[in-house]
């Protein structure tokens, strides 16, 4: 995690991106107070889903979920959802084509079957 963030920082500067005050989402894997304290060093607001190992007393579980954004967090699902749906076809998983042009005409039309899907759903 350190490794990445850093070069994920690096990267955000040299092409001029301010990232501060922006939220980084991680799922619970990542729910480390060293996460946490790099996060908030770099000027961004950590969104990390509490992992509420060995918590068994609802107070405990209460406690790490106290300063968690879920608004926030939500969010993030509906992104890797839609990646998840992204990745049902075969085409866009295994992207052989050798320009440009022809990925990004696979994935609108992708994007174009998921909305369909989702818009004319009868069930």
């Amino acid at each position: 995690m350190p490794e990445a963030f850093t070069g994920l920082m690096t990267l955000s500067h040299r092409i001029g991106m301010d990232l501060s005050a922006s939220a980084l989402t991680l799922d619970s894997a990542f729910d480390a107070k060293a996460n946490h304290d790099l996060i908030k060093a770099h000027g961004l607001i950590p969104v990390i889903y509490p992992n509420p190992r060995n918590a068994k007393t609802p107070i405990v579980i209460a406690r790490k979920f106290r300063g968690f954004r879920k608004d926030i967090y939500k969010d993030r699902y509906k992104v890797e959802r839609t990646f998840g749906w992204q990745d049902t076809y075969r085409k866009l998983a295994l992207s052989y084509d050798k320009l440009k042009e022809t990925r990004l005409g696979f994935r609108y039309l992708a994007y174009s079957m998921i909305n369909f899907r989702i818009t004319f759903n009868e069930s």
